[in-house]
């Protein structure tokens, strides 16, 4: 394949006879032009419609030339933060500083900035005339469009809008809305004038000419009021709908209005084929090849995204926020030429890794009301329980899965990416839950039951656990009868709004009874545009404005993640002290049901063996109920008998490491 990508110097852009690029996009991430990539593909997509870009990817933002390297745009600069959130990219939950950075040259860490579209933002202002049209987007600037908390400095924040000083936000998937723009500015229409696109938020003075939208509580007063954050985070959630959305306009600082217009459209089945088809070069650019490369095509480079969007919509996940709730898929021909395309590639060796998106097996709208009116504002389509209204159908799926198989050069198709199990339950014809365990499973099934409380669980908007022993029941009738000895790798959550010290406790046991020991374990991580973080932050779940229990204490959260891997050496005095709050000594002991043994030693006496006099340190009364006082009321079973599998797990055996 020929070097195309897209300019990143000035010699590019003279190579290509060009005196000036139409948008320059300024990105965090290293260039990467593959469709996994939303650089990528929004680059793509502007040049699909005729207009000349350029890319500045990770510039020093110590140096205002590094924005200069491309000159002026004609039309606009474009800012993204990358594919990941910068801080999430950046920082441990517990806030420590992470070392690699995969979608940097090398993995190497410190290429970008801490909340790099408010940085570049801010020095391309510095760097051009004040009124250099600059339009952001991404995950980065989606999730945070709206006054949000902001977990890494524990307050408020007014809208990034406000804080990078451009004129223009593009929400979502932005492909539409991109273009939409560029149509605008060409056409000679400012970009301060530029106010009718879906998906798109701006700053005004004045709200009081625009029709039909709902007036939020403002920034001041939802940094002083939790319940009025809560009720902000509803609403948002409420309208977000691209058929009958309203718009929403909240109240920052020096008088300035945020405004979101509705969500643009999913786009539809040719549109989303024609995405997929422009030419990415399906891989990082030639300049990073002595840096080793950029790690995160690692992932992807021999996957294929088949949809967009999830009607699961859990609690924690920003999807339902960015994506949407509606799901669009790609035909079967644009994804077989796709992998055919793969199969060219010098590195492939037969193995497609995936073919899935944000829930492997959703190919369509949940029912057929979506097609028009888009998601339900006041229900969700499988919590608590699958909708009456629900379509049910794995036949789309299993047949793209056997086409792909025929491909030659195809050895076998994965699937790596979520399956609902509830959703695939629900389905009755067995059929593609059958060839999921004898032909797509690569030893290991990574499912999300996320944990075993249902208290913790309705938190989560996730099924009952009793769904996931329903499911984990028939996925190894199936294994065994088709003769292959395969495991279930499940997703697990410590600290969640809702989960007290004794749900942890019984999680503990969960794992206890079903053998397993789980090598990776996800605290609960408060990101901007989530259902779960306003739990978090005002202890209160907005959709119904109840009271929700949150451990937020770094002593807490250590305890429950340590009972959930409590057979570690290293988790024994925190596992042992959190058993002691909790009133479970009975689970210290040599019988077969306690998590933990009590510590002995030998003594020097003949009295041989014997257990060493130490004890935990007294806990005043306070802290003790700081830490359980809400799990009191809890109704525990503590011999409650569940399990994942029998005999040893696939992590045990294989040495498997989940990946969030």
């Amino acid at each position: 394949m020929k070097n195309d990508f897209l300019p990143i110097s000035r010699q590019d852009m003279e190579r290509r006879g060009w005196k000036q690029a139409d948008f320059i996009l300024v990105t965090a991430d290293a260039y990467v032009d593959h469709p996994s990539f939303a650089n990528a593909i929004i680059s793509r997509v502007l040049e699909s419609e005729g207009y000349k870009v350029g890319l500045i990817s990770q510039p020093d933002w110590n140096d205002r030339k590094a924005f200069q390297v491309l000159g002026t745009p004609k039309y606009a600069f474009l800012v993204s933060g990358g594919n990941i959130d910068s801080m999430v990219n950046h920082y441990t939950v517990s806030k420590k500083r992470r070392n690699t950075d995969s979608y940097s040259p090398g993995g190497k860490a410190g290429l970008r900035p801490d909340r790099p579209t408010i940085v570049y933002c801010n020095k391309l202002r510095e760097a051009f005339s004040k009124d250099i049209p600059i339009v952001i987007g991404g995950i980065e600037a989606s999730l945070r469009r709206f006054a949000h908390y902001d977990y890494w400095q524990d307050k408020v924040r007014r809208s990034i809008l406000c804080d990078s000083q451009a004129n223009l936000l593009s929400y979502g998937m932005g492909e539409r809305s991109i273009v939409q723009i560029a149509e605008r500015l060409r056409s000679g229409i400012p970009i301060q004038e530029i106010r009718d696109v879906a998906g798109t938020c701006y700053l005004t003075k004045s709200v009081d000419e625009i029709e039909n939208k709902i007036l939020l509580s403002s920034f001041d007063e939802i940094r002083r009021d939790k319940r009025k954050y809560a009720m902000n985070c509803r609403t948002e959630y409420e309208e977000q709908n691209p058929f009958r959305g309203k718009i929403l306009a909240e109240e920052q600082t020096d008088g300035f209005y945020l405004v979101q217009n509705p969500p643009q459209k999913p786009l539809g089945r040719a549109e989303l084929d024609r995405v997929y088809s422009l030419k990415y070069q399906r891989a990082w650019h030639p300049v990073y090849d002595k840096q080793g490369g950029v790690p995160a095509i690692e992932e992807v480079k021999f996957s294929v995204i088949s949809e967009r969007g999830c009607f699961g919509a859990c609690n924690f996940c920003a999807l339902a926020f960015h994506q949407g709730r509606v799901v669009t898929s790609r035909s079967h021909q644009s994804i077989v030429t796709e992998v055919k395309k793969i199969t060219h590639d010098p590195d492939f060796k037969g193995y497609i890794h995936d073919v899935g998106g944000p829930t492997a097996n959703f190919r369509m709208e949940a029912c057929e009301k979506q097609k028009t009116h888009g998601a339900c504002k006041d229900k969700q389509c499988l919590y608590p329980k699958p909708c009456k209204n629900l379509r049910v159908s794995h036949r789309d799926y299993l047949e793209l899965l056997r086409k792909i198989k025929q491909i030659d050069g195809v050895k076998k198709v994965f699937i790596r990416s979520g399956i609902r199990f509830d959703y695939l339950l629900a389905d009755k014809d067995d059929t593609f839950f059958r060839e999921l365990v004898r032909d797509h499973v690569s030893g290991q099934l990574k499912v999300a039951p996320e944990h075993c409380s249902d208290n913790v669980l309705k938190r989560m908007g996730k099924p009952e656990i009793s769904v996931y022993n329903q499911f984990k029941k028939k996925f190894f009738q199936y294994c065994s009868e088709c003769g292959k000895e395969q495991y279930l790798v499940p997703y697990l959550m410590s600290s969640h709004p809702g989960s007290t010290l004794k749900d942890a406790v019984r999680m503990a046991e969960f794992l206890r009874d079903s053998n397993y020991q789980p090598e990776q374990v996800q605290d609960f991580y408060p990101t901007p545009g989530t259902i779960s973080t306003c739990m978090y932050y005002t202890g209160l779940d907005p959709r119904s404005m109840e009271k929700v229990y949150v451990p937020r204490s770094y002593k807490e959260k250590q305890m429950q993640r340590a009972l959930l891997q409590y057979r570690r050496k290293e988790n024994y005095q925190t596992v042992k002290e959190a058993l002691t709050l909790v009133g479970r000594t009975d689970l210290i002991g040599f019988d077969s049901r306690c998590l933990i043994r009590p510590q002995v030693t030998k003594a020097k006496s003949r009295k041989g063996w014997k257990e060493q006099g130490s004890s935990l340190k007294q806990k005043s009364q306070k802290n003790q109920k700081n830490i359980i006082n809400h799990g009191r009321n809890t109704n525990e079973n503590h011999r409650r008998k569940s399990s994942i599998g029998k005999g040893k797990t696939g992590n045990q055996k294989r040495g498997g490491k989940p990946k969030r």
